[in-house]
């Protein structure tokens, strides 16, 4: 079902019925028989958070709110955090399937410490998601966020169970969203160069899932949260689709179906050599160990094909909105979508109701809000929207060897990939939080109508 509305401005309510399409929702979990890139990766198989289970995020081993749930781990009687170590702060977030709140570690607290670490816990009721039968829409956002570990994606800190309610603790991003941001800029929109920044973020985000065989089926602004850093997080993946990845060392100017039309040369040489997120080790194959810069690493889940109706109205592909089947090529139409949104401050497609949205996806050229772009930067972006825009998914830029294409786009040509984490982002949400003043929840002030099961258990 597409099961994600706008959060704001009244957009869209989506709840449309697949049964219509007459096409079989396919399970998330299923693969396709091809030969998946084989990576060593290493994920629990308890339920619960251990020191062993947090010790394989490399990438945050520096993390001060990591380390403070490391040592809570190490330090608590049973070797494992569960809802008694958490103090409840406030509500940030509700969603489809559970509701967030902002939360941090007791034992912190009671050490006085002045810098108090801050995670956002995700909170599913099981018994009214099996009601709803979306129990394996939970089950498959655990499961990929236990194989993540991305600058830009979310580290699973803990996970526990309390009564019927399943619980698991993030990384809280204290920024808000870009759809938020996005409306507190001048005209609603962001500048070009802001634009780009955060779009080449979200790209190496994909571009690590597609190399997983995960694809994200839920991209846009309300699900790119920003960090207190000011970079990006990407969220969400109970809609995500695991699959199969063919991993590939090709030329940059190859051509990887000859059935296909080459992906356009763009003139930019590929002079950055490939900087992977993956330790070594994970790699079976020796030569992708010793890239050079005239050669790509592609891994992209091309043969993953479903047919259930699932994202958002306006930023769903053609062959989604059709009711046919998909891939991985609906993220790259996504992506098209989400930049343009960015820069203009609205989609190419939507439409006064959900039903005129997918058609004018389906059947209405795309254009822009002016016939001639500003300058050289906006020419560059129009022409990446086109090629992610393309309606037919054989022919969509990014369809075939992913993000290995869209890096070479000369909208991005003055981005180092290897080093965006050392970039200034546009703006940063601002210095760490300090000891809030809590209270607990149900107190007095508080409106009663908004608490839930939860916070009264």
């Amino acid at each position: 079902m597409l099961e994600r509305g706008r959060d704001s401005d009244g957009e869209l309510s989506l709840e449309a019925p697949l049964n219509s399409s007459g096409y079989s929702s396919m399970s998330s979990d299923s693969c396709s028989s091809v030969s998946r890139l084989s990576f060593e990766l290493v994920v629990p198989s308890t339920s619960h958070s251990s020191p062993d289970n947090l010790a394989v995020k490399p990438h945050r081993c520096s993390d001060f709110a990591y380390s403070a749930i490391r040592s809570a781990t190490c330090n608590s009687r049973t070797g494992c955090l569960t809802l008694r170590d958490f103090r409840i702060i406030r509500r940030i977030g509700a969603g489809d399937l559970g509701t967030v709140y902002l939360c941090s570690l007791r034992d912190r607290e009671a050490s006085g410490d002045e810098e108090l670490c801050l995670y956002a816990m995700k909170v599913v009721d099981k018994e009214a998601l099996a009601k709803k039968k979306k129990v394996q829409r939970v089950e498959m956002e655990r499961k990929i966020l236990k194989m993540l570990d991305h600058p830009f994606l979310p580290t699973l800190y803990a996970e526990f169970e309390a009564s019927h309610f399943s619980c698991i603790v993030m990384e809280f991003c204290s920024g808000g969203d870009l759809h938020s941001l996005r409306h507190k800029q001048p005209l609603k929109r962001f500048s070009l160069n802001s634009a780009r920044f955060y779009a080449a973020e979200v790209l190496v985000a994909l571009e690590y899932l597609h190399m997983l065989g995960i694809i994200y089926r839920d991209l846009k602004p309300e699900n790119v949260l920003v960090r207190s850093d000011g970079h990006i997080m990407l969220s969400d993946f109970d809609l995500s689709l695991c699959s199969d990845t063919i991993a590939a060392v090709e030329s940059p100017y190859s051509s990887p179906d000859r059935s296909v039309p080459t992906t356009p040369s763009y003139s930019r040489a590929v002079n950055t050599p490939l900087i992977s997120c993956f330790p070594k080790q994970l790699f079976l194959s020796r030569k992708v160990q010793t890239l050079t810069s005239t050669r790509l690493f592609v891994a992209e889940p091309v043969n993953a094909r479903s047919c259930s109706f699932v994202g958002t109205h306006e930023y769903v592909a053609p062959e989604v909105a059709s009711g046919g089947s998909h891939g991985n090529a609906v993220d790259w139409w996504a992506f098209g979508v989400f930049i343009y949104e960015m820069i203009y401050g609205r989609t190419p497609f939507a439409a006064s109701s959900n039903e005129t949205t997918l058609r004018s996806i389906v059947k209405k050229p795309l254009s822009f809000p002016n016939p001639t772009p500003s300058g050289a930067l906006e020419f560059q972006a129009r022409d990446l929207i086109s090629g992610l825009l393309n309606k037919d998914p054989v022919h969509r830029l990014g369809s075939k060897r992913g993000a290995a294409d869209l890096k070479k786009h000369p909208f991005f040509g003055n981005l180092n990939f290897a080093l965006i984490r050392s970039l200034a982002p546009p703006g940063v949400p601002g210095p760490t939080i300090r000891r809030p003043r809590m209270k607990p929840l149900g107190d007095g002030n508080r409106d009663a109508t908004q608490s839930t099961a939860f916070e009264y258990f």
